[in-house]
């Protein structure tokens, strides 16, 4: 018997998540998995464990995707595709909504890739790829700042000329299909006066959080590009404009040069002395920078909550997502220690656990770990814009 499903991309400079869903209105999840190293030796992971990509056919996007659509037409033969929806990291002014790929759209993407070039060029290969494959198969774009156009015109401005604010050099904040699912989860896991007034730390690779009021973005840590805000695994997040200068001016570097020291080869990499970029290598190492680079990424979490809870008027929850904040117990343990103040009682075991609520019984600011599922908002949002 036929099966409908829709196909979900997370395309990344050298990973692509991808899940594929049933249509009905469960969304029955059929496969989820995994492909990263591309552009050198491409590996598949998924529940049957990890699969070398034959390198035959090339190592890029194109190729990663090829492979990918066969095995899932091969183990899945009942299944049909029907729909593809992809993770877009910009969308501009233009996209404050899902959208259906079109000649036109996709160029008006392209044309922001210089706000977001680690990420807008390979949502867009993705997108390429699906249709040399399925050349007629409708494909939907859903972006990671759609989320926060709802934030009031302050929280969106930088203190520059008006023209160029009107010309779209505004805060536009990311990770929004994973801010997105969370809003949607909080009535199962908060009652109703405990989640008016929330601050969501996605802490992954990128890095942000957003403060929710009543579910809605009103103020987010990243602006412009993904590069502002939190420091991350290889972005040093909010810096003094200055420093740019003087890396130009005394340094001598250009502005590729420079977008690169910032984009690249900072954040915990830069901190820890070129020790990693990831946050399980640092807390295993005993080099004082590696711990450092901790230290910072704590402090820097703590000091955006503070100035978001300001812009909520108070703070009723506490969230954390993605890798780092969903696995790694002694990084919270630090930001909600220096969240005392707000009126957080860390419950030490449970954090140790993992648990979905972390902070104890009598905690006047309640703290929980909710995993994002940004393919389930893909999915949800190409649906019901293609009325599938």
């Amino acid at each position: 018997m036929s099966q409908s499903a829709i196909l979900t991309l997370n395309a990344g400079s050298s990973s692509i998540k991808y899940a594929l869903y049933g249509t009905d209105a469960e969304r029955p999840l059929i496969a989820k998995g995994l492909i990263d190293r591309i552009g050198q030796s491409p590996e598949h992971h998924d529940t049957e464990g990890d699969t070398p990509l034959p390198t035959s056919g090339g190592t890029d996007h194109k190729a990663a995707l090829a492979w990918l659509t066969d095995r899932l037409q091969s183990r899945f033969p009942e299944v049909q595709v029907i729909a593809a929806g992809h993770r877009v990291v910009h969308g501009g002014q233009d996209f404050s909504e899902p959208t259906r790929i079109t000649p036109q759209a996709l160029e008006k993407i392209a044309a922001l890739s210089p706000l977001a070039p680690a990420h807008q060029p390979h949502n867009l290969a993705g997108i390429e790829a699906i249709a040399a494959v399925w050349p007629d198969l409708p494909q939907v774009a859903c972006f990671d700042t759609a989320f926060h156009r709802s934030q009031p015109r302050l929280a969106q401005l930088f203190a520059i000329p008006r023209a160029l604010s009107d010309e779209g050099i505004l805060r536009y904040g990311f990770h929004g299909l994973s801010y997105d699912y969370i809003a949607s989860r909080l009535p199962a896991h908060l009652a109703k006066e405990d989640r008016r007034r929330v601050i969501v730390l996605h802490l992954g690779h990128g890095a942000s959080l957003c403060a929710m009021k009543d579910g809605q973005s009103i103020a987010t840590s990243m602006g412009f590009t993904a590069l502002d805000g939190l420091m991350m695994g290889k972005r040093c997040g909010a810096i003094d404009p200055g420093v740019i200068f003087h890396l130009q001016r005394a340094k001598g570097l250009n502005t590729d040069e420079t977008e690169t020291l910032l984009s690249s080869q900072s954040g915990l990499l830069g901190v820890s002395g070129g020790l990693s970029s990831d946050m399980r290598d640092l807390a295993a190492s005993d080099d004082p920078a590696a711990q450092e680079a901790i230290d910072l990424f704590i402090y820097r979490c703590v000091t955006q909550i503070g100035a978001k809870a300001a812009a909520l008027g108070g703070v009723d929850a506490i969230v954390f997502t993605a890798g780092i904040g969903e696995h790694a117990a002694t990084v919270r343990k630090g930001i909600l220690e220096g969240c005392e103040w707000l009126g957080v009682d860390l419950d030490d075991d449970a954090n140790s656990q993992n648990a979905r609520v972390i902070s104890k019984q009598s905690s006047k600011v309640k703290a929980l770990v909710i995993p994002t599922n940004e393919e389930h908002v893909i999915a949800d949002q190409s649906l019901a814009l293609l009325d599938l």
